[in-house]
């Protein structure tokens, strides 16, 4: 899933060098079981297949105690890549049936710069305009077609107001990065280590 690997490349560049048993941990802390469905076992095998596609890579072993050995991973420059295209498209791009990915791209965002991420807000909220309209179309279709249960319309008509509920916070969001709320890259006093690597 699209937004696991998003979640493991932005953990992983957050607290890199690290092994899997911390990322699953931060992801969980931030509930990304409820909201991205993450399975904390999936961590381990996005991390393995980023490995083998070579976004992310071995940067040694650590033995603790009794505990088994631990590998340790990092971005490689190919998964630093791989990360800001994902978190672009996310953001960017409105998935009405999948809201996940916009809280993986809003949770990774400061990688961004302030001007880029209030421009893709401002890009979901012409998408969101758009696909309204289309939907729209769709619902007066489905009225008008005695074959199709009428029922069907209402889950059209719940998406419409998923996508007017985004929209309300796109709006919000836009005026609060304009106040300068959040830390994004390239201002200055990264809020963490890393944060603008």
């Amino acid at each position: 899933m699209a937004t696991n690997r998003l979640l493991v490349l932005g953990a992983v560049r957050i607290l890199q060098p690290v092994h899997g048993y911390l990322v699953r941990r931060e992801l969980l802390s931030w509930h990304a079981e409820e909201w991205a469905h993450l399975n904390p076992g999936s961590v381990y095998n996005a991390m393995r297949t980023l490995t083998r596609e070579g976004y992310l890579e071995s940067v040694g072993t650590e033995v603790q105690g009794g505990r088994p050995a631990r590998t340790t991973y990092r971005l490689t420059p190919d998964g630093n890549g791989e990360f800001l295209s994902e978190v672009r498209s996310m953001l960017w791009n409105i998935a009405p049936h999948a809201p996940d990915e916009l809280h993986a791209a809003w949770s990774f965002s400061w990688a961004l710069t302030r001007e880029e991420v209030t421009a893709g807000l401002e890009h979901r909220l012409e998408q969101i305009a758009a696909a309204s309209r289309h939907i729209g179309f769709a619902i007066e279709d489905f009225k008008n077609d005695p074959s199709k249960p009428p029922h069907v319309v209402e889950h059209l008509r719940l998406v419409i107001a998923r996508l007017q509920g985004e929209a309300t916070w796109d709006r919000a969001t836009i005026e609060r990065l304009a106040a300068g709320e959040y830390w994004f890259a390239g201002e200055p006093d990264p809020p963490w280590p890393g944060a603008d690597a």
